[in-house]
């Protein structure tokens, strides 16, 4: 079985999911352990309804020990709105969930409704959901999932934003059923 470790900033959808298919027996996964930057994030309160240790730290050293303590064998950022370093990348596998189809619309401050702004104000047919393994560059390391999902013409940044959202929950939970198969 895998422990993951999930870093969130705001309400922890994402991290829902994650909970739900564990205890359900869908992933081959426990979630060991939620880190938050943002001491008010909803994340925070639900891993602290489904009993997992959860903790509001903002630094680098305050993390690494954090993470010693728990040994995950991978960490997914779940709308983690703080840079991981450097060190916390050379020791372990980190994965992040975008919601667009990269290379388009990543990068610094290419986060939230602010994509979703970008991909409308393009006129894109599509956009999607965009797994990666996180590098030292925003948005740039390796894909290993996307999901396409198509624009539609009376979307605004927040419908589109919300449907995203609904397949991110889904996806989020397949792509690391795949990535914690034995």
């Amino acid at each position: 079985m895998y422990n993951i470790a999930v870093f969130v900033s705001g309400g922890g959808s994402n991290l829902q999911a994650i909970i739900d298919a564990c205890q359900a027996g869908k992933l081959n996964a426990a979630v060991c352990l939620v880190i938050s930057n943002n001491k008010n994030a909803f994340a925070l309160q639900r891993a602290a309804a489904a009993k997992i240790p959860n903790y509001h730290l903002t630094t680098e050293p305050e993390i690494l020990a954090t993470l010693a303590k728990y040994q995950p064998d991978i960490i997914f950022l779940a709308g983690y709105l703080k840079k991981i370093t450097p060190a916390i990348l050379a020791q372990y596998d980190v994965y992040n969930i975008h919601p667009a189809l990269l290379p388009k619309y990543g990068g610094k401050g290419m986060y939230g409704i602010h994509v979703h702004t970008a991909v409308l104000a393009a006129n894109e047919p599509e956009t999607g959901i965009t797994i990666h393994k996180i590098d030292a560059e925003y948005d740039k390391g390796v894909i290993i999932a996307q999901k396409k999902i198509p624009t539609l013409p009376h979307d605004t940044p927040e419908t589109l934003a919300a449907r995203v959202l609904q397949h991110e929950n889904t996806f989020i939970v397949e792509v690391i059923a795949e990535l914690t198969k034995d």
